[in-house]
């Protein structure tokens, strides 16, 4: 199969590194123009700079703005423009108690979680449906079916995520532009590098080793039994945004090793 996105451009939100730069590079490789996105100046500069020297000749550009906010939503999409794919990658995650979750920790959550995705579709979705071509992946999480006692508020952000996708595909339905969701799983994320970190520390062993133990522990339902690479997760991304997935719309897509125990 041969994806190629020549004359497509692509915004990958929350891109400096982890999954969303994966999913970039990725893009990138396949001839998409690239726009990076992060919330500092500096993150942003020095994402660009990385791709650019990973993918020659690939156009990118960078822009800085926190979309825990409107205004920072606001900025994105004012210097963006108009784009043929958009990833709604950005998100945040952490363990809280359900009882000690107070109501500015869940609107943090649903502000960059969900509401971001929902600022950006608004805005970038109706130039996407004149042109008769767009495509538009919200990055999920296994958690959104399998929500962790530890983190409710964001098992809860992820699974609208899920409604928001099937929604909007079918508020665009018939125009040439689909809307999907990604659900990846345990995966060796900047996010999670920093949430093992200790344990990497105190042990003395791998990123690698470490987040296979914690598979098997807290995801012992997992098939592949490790961490996925961000790789993974973005090879999955690359394809639904590709043409040659134009029948595939309001889809939840798994990309997390198994986890979820269904076979459907």
């Amino acid at each position: 199969m041969n994806i190629q996105f020549n004359n497509k451009r692509a915004l990958v939100t929350a891109s400096t590194g982890g999954i969303g730069y994966a999913i970039a590079h990725g893009l990138a490789e396949a001839g998409a123009d690239i726009i990076l996105n992060g919330r500092s100046i500096e993150s942003v500069a020095e994402a660009v700079a990385k791709l650019t020297q990973a993918v020659p000749g690939t156009s990118v550009q960078g822009i800085a703005a926190d979309l825990s906010t409107a205004e920072g939503v606001a900025t994105l999409i004012r210097d963006a423009g108009e784009v043929d794919i958009l990833v709604n990658n950005a998100g945040i995650f952490g363990p809280q108690d359900f009882y000690e979750a107070d109501d500015e920790l869940w609107d943090s959550y649903w502000q960059t979680n969900v509401m971001s995705g929902v600022r950006l579709s608004r805005a970038l979705l109706p130039a996407m449906v004149k042109k008769g071509w767009g495509r538009v992946v919200f990055m999920s999480s296994e958690s959104a079916r399998n929500i962790p006692a530890d983190m409710i508020h964001y098992g809860v952000s992820k699974t609208a995520l899920l409604a928001l996708a099937r929604g909007l595909a079918k508020r665009v339905a018939g125009s040439g532009v689909t809307v999907n969701s990604v659900l990846p799983g345990p995966t060796l994320s900047d996010g999670v590098a920093n949430m093992l970190k200790d344990e990497v520390e105190r042990t003395g062993k791998t990123l690698e080793s470490v987040a296979t133990a914690f598979v098997l522990q807290q995801r012992p339902s997992s098939i592949i039994q490790r961490a996925a690479t961000v790789e993974e997760v973005a090879n999955m991304v690359v394809y639904v945004c590709s043409p040659q997935a134009s029948a595939t719309t309001g889809a939840a897509l798994r990309v997390d090793g198994g986890v979820v125990d269904d076979i459907v």
